[in-house]
């Protein structure tokens, strides 16, 4: 099979090669025959990579451990289903992955796009390729995931245990499909340049790839937490890590993106702007690929040093440089159409939405290369932690939030005075009622109630507006209020999707701002020692260590230590948490130790908080045990706006028609509702 995966990856190198040249030459231009056979040439290569996959796919189903890929990977006792993630969990694999990801990506492109913009396809077509045609190379040139080894193994490595969470079979895809899908609009964007059509045509042709982008990487980064949380060991879910920045850098920009196009969609303005956060997105999404490739920073999330690095560091600058290049020279053809009217106007508020989204980007862009710099410069590396991007980003989010509360107050080009009260006065009321009841509550510290409050307001905000969209339903149609709400949300897909996308980060900010409640305790405990922990909530927990207990499990030796757990006195039951050594078996009865000891957490989770319980130990051999007891705020309220925001994602998403009579349509893509808030006209 690895040859016929080489053969593969080199027949689809040529085709991509031929696909770009024929593409950016323009030679399509009046010859429709040599147009389809561009299209063509994209089914073609994607195809061909789905050969390259399936050629890998065969090497790890059917254990050939002469590939080096697979006996680095897997190992004849690795549960079936944690080989579907040791395709993408090396760097050869993910490469692949992403390129025939991609392929994919490239002929939707070219089959789904609507005939409207068929003089664009070609240039997308070349640039997809290009990008493929990248990641092929640097396969073949440097990451070769079907490499043989001069011997055949026994048995290979096995998966790394910190992967093998079902969380890692589908964090990883999520995350790539958001970095990769950028490449779709990016690709759109270039070929407008290249085209001189600079109309609002190629964002409506990207308008699903957008959103479908931006979802991907919301679902990645969610999940990504949920991992580190229950597989880390170290008791939250965020911790500033340069791959965790990485994966967050594209999805601001491409958030700063989604708000601001309806800027240029209803005004005819940001257009220059609009165009740099899709380039600055697609950078950024290689940019994040290259640190986890290149060995230059330390992280959990990142492979290995690698000469691969110095292939993606090449591709940015060029693809930086000439993207770039090519905005300049058709800058004067994306001249707003009109000027910013007045302060107090929705198109302001977006304008300061999407300085914030970028100002954050900048910062965590910032901490995250400054240890870089730092060598660089003075020889030393400078770690820039958690206080500074909490220092930084936490004022900007809290005011990211007000903004999200203050955007759908506010009417397009000028807001009145009694347009403003009436609109702000129901969420002002909310948010300083949510206040009033937590000090009422005791609840203390400025940037939780600031959190909170502004959480108040924004929910305050998204409630007025589902209210009055209802209730206008209700008096014009004489729907019953169900119905009602759900053909408002059904015939006005984008704009109440987007609400609820909204309600979900309002539930992520209020989650986050629990974990300013977390309490922590560490104990060392016999068998029938117990412990006794307060939470934020007053609720007092006492954990009784119960003992420690040893057994083999899949690929695993577990150590287990149980904790009793009782709250306020009535038992909630055992939780266990383990140590775990996994092991290969290279002959039968013969076991070699493949990893270093990983650590598996005991989680109870509630609405109000979550006891996370780590086993750090055992004394000395004897089954007295080391713990971590940590009770953490609000967590589960992290996963809920995560199902919130992506429900909103998909209902935005969703092909979608308006009720006759009920809205009127202004510009292609933008609807207004006739009856509904008054911030709407």
């Amino acid at each position: 099979m690895t040859l016929l995966g080489n053969f593969a990856l080199w027949t689809a190198l040529l085709v991509g090669v031929w696909t770009a040249v024929v593409g950016f030459s323009g030679r399509w231009h009046g010859n429709p025959g040599l147009t389809v056979s561009v299209t063509r040439s994209v089914y073609a290569l994607f195809g061909v990579m789905l050969v390259a996959a399936a050629s890998l796919w065969a090497g790890l189903i059917n254990h050939d451990f002469n590939i080096e890929y697979v006996a680095s990977y897997t190992s004849r006792n690795l549960p079936g289903y944690f080989i579907v993630s040791a395709f993408w969990a090396g760097q050869k694999g993910s490469l692949l992955f992403w390129a025939v990801v991609l392929s994919s990506f490239a002929a939707l492109a070219q089959w789904l796009t609507s005939a409207r913009y068929k003089a664009l396809l070609p240039y997308v077509a070349a640039v997809t390729s290009s990008v493929v045609v990248f990641f092929i190379a640097v396969m073949l040139f440097a990451a070769n995931p079907f490499a043989r080894l001069a011997f055949t193994p026994p048995d290979g490595n096995g998966l790394n245990p910190q992967l093998q969470n079902i969380g890692m079979v589908i964090h990883p895809p999520m995350l790539y499909l958001g970095y990769i899908s950028i490449t779709i609009p990016f690709a759109f964007a270039v070929a407008a340049l290249l085209s001189r059509r600079l109309d609002t045509g190629w964002i409506q042709a990207i308008r699903k790839w957008t959103i479908m982008s931006w979802l991907f990487l919301s679902i990645g980064i969610t999940l990504g937490m949920w991992w580190a949380y229950v597989e880390l060991g170290w008791g939250g879910y965020w911790a500033w890590d340069p791959v965790e920045n990485a994966s967050l850098l594209p999805w601001l920009t491409m958030s700063a993106f989604l708000h601001s196009v309806m800027i240029q969609e209803k005004r005819g303005m940001l257009k220059r702007w609009n165009m740099g956060l899709i380039f600055g997105s697609f950078l950024l999404s290689i940019f994040g690929t290259f640190i986890t490739r290149s060995g230059i920073i330390a992280s959990v999330h990142s492979f290995t040093q690698s000469s691969v690095g110095y292939f993606f560091l090449a591709f940015l600058l060029g693809t930086c440089v000439l993207s770039y290049t090519l905005l300049y020279t058709r800058w004067d053809r994306l001249e707003a159409d009109v000027q910013l009217e007045s302060m107090l106007s929705r198109e302001a508020a977006f304008l300061f939405n999407n300085l914030l989204f970028v100002g954050i980007a900048f910062s965590v862009l910032w901490g995250t290369l400054f240890p870089i710099l730092s060598e660089a410069v003075r020889g030393t590396k400078i770690s820039v932690g958690p206080p500074f991007f909490n220092k930084v980003n936490v004022p900007l989010g809290l005011a990211l939030l007000l903004l999200t509360g203050i955007g759908p107050l506010i009417a397009w080009r000028k807001a009145s005075a009694a347009n403003l009260k009436r609109q702000f006065i129901w969420p002002v009321i909310t948010g300083l009622a949510t206040v009033a009841a937590l000090l009422a509550f005791g609840v203390r510290g400025l940037a939780p109630m600031m959190a909170f409050g502004l959480a108040g307001f924004v929910t305050g905000t998204l409630t007025q507006e589902f209210l009055r969209g209802t209730g206008a339903r209700h008096r014009m149609y004489e729907e019953s209020y169900p119905l009602a709400f759900a053909r408002l949300v059904a015939r006005n897909r984008r704009r109440y999707g987007g609400y609820i996308v909204h309600a979900g980060m309002v539930i992520y900010f209020a989650a986050f701002a629990g974990m300013y409640f977390r309490v922590e305790q560490e104990a060392t405990l016999k068998p029938g020692e117990s412990v006794e922990v307060r939470s934020a909530f007053g609720h007092l927990y006492r954990f009784t260590h119960l003992g420690v207990s040893q057994f083999e499990q899949l690929n695993r030796v577990v150590t287990q230590a149980s904790v009793q757990v009782t709250k306020d006195g009535k038992p909630l039951g055992v939780v266990n948490s383990e140590k775990r050594q996994h092991f290969s078996e290279p002959a039968p009865g013969v076991r070699q130790k493949s990893f270093e000891p990983s650590t598996e957490v005991g989680i109870r989770s509630t609405l109000q908080e979550d006891l996370y319980i780590v086993y750090a130990g055992s004394v000395a051999g004897t089954e007295e045990a080391v713990y971590r007891f940590t009770l953490n705020p609000l967590v589960i309220w992290v996963w809920i706006g995560g199902v919130v925001l992506v429900i909103g994602g998909l209902i935005t998403m969703w092909p979608g028609g308006t009720v006759p009579g009920a809205t009127r349509r202004t510009q292609p893509g933008y609807e207004v509702q006739l009856a509904g808030s008054g911030a709407a006209e």
